[in-house]
């Protein structure tokens, strides 16, 4: 008899696996559509079309939900800047653009959330300060072996930390402005040019 996986079943550990990340995604949507203050158990379980009874299997509390969105953001970023970064060597160019796509979209604004929120809650804070940490060395490790013999040179670690910086900044003032992406395409241009001039 065929496994249960080939003949279109699922196992249940299959299944658990989706119900969680469902409830993570719903999360992350509750994040960037309401904020933090808005985001409630009952709001994630609804768009997560999970009882609450059955989110309770997975997360008991909020804070439970909103430590594993952080892991969960965490792992998407690194994740999307692997991706950019796994076709080989790229230009100083390239991997700026790559950066600054990361501070784009919905991940980004569920982070920023967070960030928000965490100067007022310790906990939060320290899970995120730990993990961004933890973020930041892979995405720059990451783009320096995309960057190849360039990124060996003394220094270049950490004034590839010091884009790092700045494409932050700018992806916040876009916010802060209340731009659009758009209307930041051509301040990015300008930036860029700097920073290949800082890391060449």
């Amino acid at each position: 008899m065929a496994p249960a996986q080939e003949r279109g079943h699922r196992t249940q550990a299959q299944r658990r696996a989706e119900t969680r990340t469902a409830l993570l995604d719903a999360t992350v949507q509750c994040l960037v559509t309401y904020g933090y203050a808005g985001t409630t158990t009952v709001r994630i379980a609804e768009l997560a079309r999970v009882s609450r009874g059955a989110q309770t299997l997975y997360f008991r509390t909020r804070a439970e939900l909103v430590s594993a969105a952080v892991a969960y953001l965490a792992e998407q970023r690194v994740a999307a800047v692997r991706e950019r970064f796994s076709q080989g060597p790229v230009s100083v160019e390239d991997a700026l653009d790559a950066l600054w796509e990361e501070h784009q979209g919905v991940m980004f604004h569920a982070a920023l959330e967070l960030w928000v929120a965490s100067r007022t809650d310790p906990e939060l804070r320290e899970d995120l300060h730990r993990l961004e940490r933890d973020v930041g060395a892979t995405i720059t490790g990451a783009a320096e072996s995309a960057i190849g013999d360039l990124a060996r040179r003394p220094g270049f670690a950490d004034d590839l930390i010091f884009a790092l910086a700045t494409i932050r900044g700018l992806a916040l003032l876009q916010i802060s402005n209340g731009g659009s992406e758009r209307s930041l395409d051509h301040v990015w241009a300008q930036t860029r040019a700097r920073l290949v001039r800082v890391l060449s």
